[in-house]
């Protein structure tokens, strides 16, 4: 990984830590369905804006379409809506934990489906400190979790392995579409989807009312969707699914650093070791060897 890439990483980890925030705020006044459907349609709309400010050409045959409008469901409508669920019944602790389970689904899908991003023992290595320290950066909040139901940490799971097989699919049907349109289009069939099932199962179908959920969505939205899929994508061309879907290691982090930094929660044990073996795990998944670094820039430098 290159210095853009860690950038562009940390500032993914940065906007998506803090959905879960936003999601439980959001939640309090809206349901799940129309919760989503917003944040789709807030992120689409932010995308149409950069498309035409780029000049950017849509896509023009099926064959370029379909991929992205079936990522709309499998990457945005779908696991957005189950997260979103599975929050009403579990505690935001024990949904950053099972959302970083990413990674260890996405490892094994990709290892049979890619050419270029083998289970290794480094990438292992790396998977598994990092989700031990997620456990442990979250423990203190697990043990006093009141509000756990099976079926909420089902679907936060099954939100998981969404995410590891789009993220896989990304990597292999759009490497040549534009990061904007791959970020906007898929957000079409979210909001299409999302604003049906909103109408059909949410009755009666109220606007929110207060400002802060609106600040919630627009957030959700513009920045948790339209952005940061931009980068996401990216990231996934650039250096694989995933080292990027590790990036769900760090949601937890960036959300009790936010606590300590600006709520005056306290500084403790689990933080520190937590936040030491979360770092510790991304230098570990993406060292090389020197003799396989020799030989890569041999082999770009002979091409």
């Amino acid at each position: 990984m290159k210095l853009k890439h860690w950038i562009i990483f940390i500032l993914l980890g940065a906007i998506w830590s803090s959905s879960f925030m936003w999601i439980k705020i959001a939640l309090q006044e809206v349901g799940p369905n129309m919760l989503v459907a917003f944040r789709a349609l807030f992120g689409l709309l932010f995308g149409i804006v950069v498309i035409f400010i780029q000049r950017v050409q849509w896509p023009r045959t099926i064959r370029a379409w379909f991929p992205l409008l079936l990522l709309g469901l499998t990457n945005v409508a779908i696991p957005f809506f189950l997260i979103s669920w599975g929050e009403q019944s579990i505690d935001s602790a024990v949904a950053s934990i099972l959302d970083a389970t990413v990674p260890l689904f996405t490892i094994l899908i990709a290892h049979y489906l890619l050419h270029d991003d083998k289970i290794t023992l480094p990438k292992v290595l790396g998977l598994l400190i990092g989700f031990a320290g997620v456990v442990v950066l979250m423990s203190k909040d697990l043990l006093n979790a009141s509000t756990n139901s099976v079926l909420g940490q089902a679907a936060v799971i099954l939100a998981s392995a969404f995410y590891a097989v789009s993220s896989v699919y990304v990597r292999k049907t759009t490497e040549d579409t534009p990061g904007i349109l791959r970020s906007a289009v898929p957000l079409i069939s979210a909001s299409a989807v999302m604003w049906l099932a909103t109408f059909l199962f949410e009755q009666p179908v109220e606007m929110p009312q207060l400002g802060i959920t609106w600040v919630a969505l627009l957030w959700l939205g513009i920045f948790g969707s339209g952005l940061a899929f931009v980068m996401a994508y990216y990231l996934i061309h650039e250096i694989g699914p995933t080292r990027t879907t590790m990036v769900t290691y760090l949601f937890p982090l960036g959300g009790v650093i936010l606590g300590v930094t600006f709520l005056n929660e306290q500084l403790t044990w689990q933080l520190v070791t937590g936040a030491i073996l979360i770092i510790m795990s991304l230098a570990v998944a993406n060292w090389e060897p020197r003799e396989r670094q020799v030989s890569e820039r041999r082999r770009v430098t002979s091409s």
